[in-house]
């Protein structure tokens, strides 16, 4: 589990910074069942609780609305939400486990130290970053609210196509890890993806591009004794602009408008 912030993201693990998908999708609201406050009145604390409380209930759209991506949530039309509905469900996952311990306030800046419980099912301290603005908290920093403002409703968009591009590259580092591995056990031969998901070297969710964005293919040689790997984006521009190429030479990546990479 990574160290978590506030910032957009998917949970998919990304080279970026880490997120707000990511911090979301392990987080909860156990510890978030204390009277709600007018947004006027409400602590930082309160505001975080509150933020937790409506992930968990899968009220996006007032989650978002008491953060900094309030300017990137509002413009969405339903149908673009329906989109990034899987991104957005993706924050609510075990969503059980949030307890807030306690608050530092420096002006409009403040810090929510809240324990959350791992992959592994144990508790862990990490933090939220608020800063007051229109007399209220809201979860998210400055840095990133300037972010936010300039790109508006594509921002979501933008974060989502980096996580997934990012994750792409990791699912092909790890295809070539699972293949070592296998091979080692079948007299030097590869598999395919089904095989290699058979045997619990890869995700289930490589088989679709619901959750990565990328479609995923191996191909094999006549005798099994090489491959090669290949993953393009789904949606070109909305799920990843990257497409991917591997070989026994490695990895190469190459923005070809969506259609396979073919060095």
């Amino acid at each position: 589990m990574r160290q978590m912030n506030y910032s957009f993201r998917s949970r998919l693990t990304t080279a970026v910074i880490a997120s707000l998908l990511l911090l979301a999708s392990a987080s909860g609201s156990r510890a978030v069942q204390a009277q709600t406050a007018p947004a006027q009145a409400r602590t930082p604390s309160e505001t975080a609780r509150e933020f937790f409380k409506a992930l968990y209930e899968k009220r996006f759209r007032e989650a978002l609305a008491i953060s900094i991506y309030k300017p990137a949530i509002e413009p969405l039309s339903a149908k673009e939400f329906d989109e990034l509905r899987p991104d957005f469900e993706a924050m609510a996952r075990g969503a059980d486990s949030v307890q807030v311990t306690g608050e530092q306030i420096s002006g409009d800046t403040a810090t929510v130290f809240v324990k959350i419980k791992d992959d592994n099912g144990e508790m862990q301290t990490s933090k939220v970053d608020l800063i007051r603005a229109g007399g209220i908290w809201i979860v998210g920093n400055a840095d990133d609210q300037a972010a936010v403002k300039k790109a508006g409703k594509e921002y979501f968009y933008n974060v989502r196509l980096q996580a997934h591009e990012a994750d792409a590259q990791e699912m092909m580092v790890r295809i070539v890890k699972a293949q070592l591995v296998y091979g080692s056990q079948h007299a030097g031969e590869y598999a395919d993806i089904p095989a290699l998901i058979k045997e619990g070297f890869l995700p289930e969710d490589i088989r679709t591009s619901d959750s990565t964005g990328y479609n995923y293919h191996i191909k094999l040689s006549a005798d099994k004794k090489s491959y090669t790997a290949g993953a393009e984006p789904a949606q070109y521009g909305r799920t990843g602009k990257v497409s991917y190429y591997l070989d026994a030479t490695g990895l190469k990546g190459k923005d070809t408008g969506g259609k396979p990479y073919v060095p």
